[in-house]
């Protein structure tokens, strides 16, 4: 019998519209011979199946069913395809794990912890893997730009701790600008990180449970037309994204293997893809990703076919992978 399979995506963040598009990208490549699929769009107002003709139908929540014509759909898995909240920060894995429905992504502790980008670097720091000199704000901490700037110096980032890595981020030169970009930053999370500027290459690993092991795929390297990696660079076209990256193979080697260990270490599963920047042959971590974009211009698919996987076996073994939990 085929299994069941609801597709979420949307979600309640400035990432809705990616999140959208990449669920989109699962929908259209899942084999329909081996499974039913259903996209599902969570929103805060309502949780709908959009069907074939765009008509909704609202979801069950006391059991994430969905009663349709023909009698009701109880899942046998969930394709979780959320950026941000509540996919990516542990509420749905967490949901999930209540309603005893498997999940593609990791667990809902892991999620939590890698969606806060300072905890998520102080948990990994004693096991090797460096990170920017950092300074944390909370909403309502008072703002001492000469005391961030001592510490941080000038360039540096400013970003909000738990909004993916597209929203709320700035790039300050001068300390005049510190107090504004905070305020962009708040727009999005009430806690900040403000990190010293790196000055050199950025690479994306793609990490992910494959046939049972951990797999690190081929690394692209970020070019971007823009100041930095930012929404336009990511999605607007306004970057140019390396696969493999052009860096020495003892720069591979060793962002490989912080890759992979972070991985390890956090027992993460299904897919993540983490950022880092070298400097030297060092690399630093900037942050992980536990959805990340699955459109056929997204990092993680370009390093997937690199890789020889090819988009129906990668959202296959996400599938394949979850259901061996139940």
């Amino acid at each position: 019998m085929k299994k069941n399979i609801a597709i979420i995506m949307g979600g309640y963040s400035s990432e809705y519209k990616i999140s959208l598009k990449s669920g989109g990208v699962v929908l259209k490549y899942l084999d329909k011979e081996k499974y039913n699929v259903f996209p599902v769009h969570i929103y805060k107002e309502k949780w709908v199946h959009v069907d074939a003709e765009l008509n909704e139908h609202p979801i069950n929540r006391f059991d994430f069913s969905l009663d349709m014509p023909n009698g009701k759909i109880v899942f046998d898995c969930v394709f979780n395809a959320i950026h941000g909240t509540p996919g990516e920060d542990g509420l749905m894995q967490g949901y999930f794990k209540l309603m005893g429905i498997p999940q593609t992504s990791c667990d809902y502790y892991q999620a939590a912890l890698t969606f806060n980008k300072r905890d998520l670097l102080s948990v990994l720091k004693p096991y090797g893997i460096v990170s920017a000199t950092s300074y944390y704000l909370n909403l309502g901490d008072p703002i001492n730009e000469e005391e961030i700037v001592k510490k941080v110096g000038l360039p540096c980032f400013v970003k909000a701790n738990k909004a993916g890595s597209s929203f709320g981020i700035s790039k300050v030169y001068q300390k005049e600008d510190l107090s504004e970009a905070i305020l962009k930053a708040y727009k999005e999370d009430d806690e900040i990180i403000i990190e010293s500027f790196l000055n050199g290459t950025e690479v994306s690993v793609g990490v992910i449970t494959y046939n049972g092991a951990t797999k690190v795929l081929p690394i692209t390297e970020i070019v971007t037309e823009n100041d930095f990696f930012d929404y336009e660079a990511k999605y607007e076209g306004k970057s140019k994204e390396i696969t493999p990256a052009r860096i020495t193979k003892e720069q591979e080697l060793m962002v490989s293997e912080a890759a992979k260990r972070a991985y390890e270490v956090l027992k993460m599963k299904g897919f993540s893809r983490s950022e880092f920047i070298f400097v030297g042959d060092q690399p630093f971590m900037l942050e992980m990703n536990t959805t990340p974009g699955l459109t056929e211009e997204s990092i993680l698919p370009q390093q997937a076919k690199a890789a020889g996987i090819e988009l129906p076996q990668l959202f296959e073994s996400a599938i394949k992978e979850a259901l061996k939990e139940k």
